[in-house]
């Protein structure tokens, strides 16, 4: 790789810091002018308005590329319209001529990491405007830079692409279960209805002590709220043994039993409802729903899956700002309860859709193996942190 020369880019543009408004005129009624906030930038948008006199200097347009300081460090273009640059987070604008916009977005998100890593931290990582020009970056001739950003653009893209298609697949199943079974809160298929009480028992978790080692060198798999994040579960991140569950009062759930999440500060956005693929025991926070009745365990999940908003509405706040579904009015919800072989022909149809998903995981993988080797290509050999960058 030909080295080209360096620059700090505080020599190539101008890091811009933005401005302290005065936090008595924001609003939430769209009055003034959005201000945009650290929270902002990945989405792209602010819910936040300005109402009153401002420096024109603060006005962000779409494609300024943004960071913010605080947190984790990226940078971002911005896609919300006009806009404030509000304090703490910096613009990059002034560009040098012999420098494109769109290589140093690239390059400094590289960078940017580096920084982010070695920053020592006691809550909150903070960033400065002046490590940011204080960064040095290889400046090829225009023409080398604007082939890079083409290549780097084409493989952006195509993870977009992949992203948009992985997003749609997100949607099949939802689709799928209407499709087939109707809305269950209109139960336009007709089919019996049932209060969950009467369809499934509930399950109760606990925790065994911390405080005694042994209960947590086994290999059986001890679920809580942190482990509902992948759409089955297949392992936890903690496992308890035997003399767990015969000193604790745990219990040990089948193969494919549905859990839901009915306590912790995670529902104040989602209630997490997941299919365990292993025999596994469960923390305090959640439940196990242990069928009654024949019925599908992937049917019962989406049944209360579809109806995921109603069941958020469930969700109060109780001591310590503790959020908790209510369990009576869990026991209420009403889902459909079509023949077994239909039940049967949509955790079928539900397999074929996964195993769609595992490919176009390995394809994302793929891709993101292919950019990131790019973006080494282009700046890893080259890229440096000047000795007065250090934290």
């Amino acid at each position: 790789m030909k080295h080209w020369p360096k620059k700090q880019l505080g020599e190539l543009l101008k890091v811009q810091n933005g401005f302290a408004f005065k936090s008595e005129l924001f609003n939430d009624q769209c009055k003034g002018l959005p201000l945009i906030r650290i929270r902002d930038l990945a989405r792209g948008f602010s819910k936040t308005f300005y109402n009153g006199e401002h420096d024109s200097e603060f006005e962000v347009k779409n494609g300024d590329f943004l960071i913010g300081m605080d947190g984790e460090f990226r940078c971002y273009r911005w896609k919300g319209g006009k806009a404030l640059l509000n304090q703490r987070v910096c613009r990059l604008h002034n560009f040098n001529p012999e420098l494109s916009a769109s290589y140093v977005f690239y390059g400094i998100n590289a960078h940017l990491r580096i920084i982010e890593d070695t920053t020592a931290f006691v809550t909150v990582k903070h960033l400065s405007s002046k490590q940011i020009a204080s960064i040095e970056m290889p400046v090829p001739p225009l023409a080398e830079q604007e082939r890079i950003v083409k290549l780097l653009c084409e493989a952006d893209d195509l993870r977009k692409l992949r992203n948009q298609s992985d997003s749609r697949s997100e949607a099949l199943i939802p689709a799928l279960f209407f499709e087939m079974f109707g809305d269950p809160l209109k139960n336009t298929s007709r089919s019996p209805i049932l209060p969950l009480a009467e369809v499934v028992d509930f399950g109760s978790g606990a925790t065994p002590s911390k405080d005694n080692p042994t209960f947590w060198n086994g290999r059986t798999p001890w679920v809580s709220p942190k482990d509902m994040k992948p759409e089955e579960i297949t392992d936890a991140e903690d496992h308890v043994s035997a003399a767990a569950f015969e000193e604790s009062n745990l219990n040990l759930f089948p193969k494919d039993t549905v859990l839901i999440v009915v306590r912790g500060m995670i529902l104040a956005h989602t209630v997490p409802i997941r299919l365990c693929r292993v025999p596994a025991a469960i923390n305090q926070d959640m439940k196990a729903l242990l069928p009654k009745i024949p019925i599908e365990p992937e049917f019962l999940r989406w049944s209360l899956q579809t109806q995921h908003a109603k069941l958020l509405n469930h969700v109060s706040t109780a001591g310590h700002g503790t959020k908790k579904l209510d369990s009576d009015r869990l026991r209420e919800v009403t889902i459909p309860i079509p023949p077994l072989a239909l039940q049967r022909e949509f955790v079928q149809r539900v397999a074929v859709i996964r195993e769609l998903a595992a490919i176009q995981a390995i394809s994302r993988s793929r891709l993101e193996a292919l950019f990131q080797s790019l973006l080494h290509c282009a700046f890893n050999d080259v890229m440096i942190l000047s000795n007065n960058n250090k934290v």
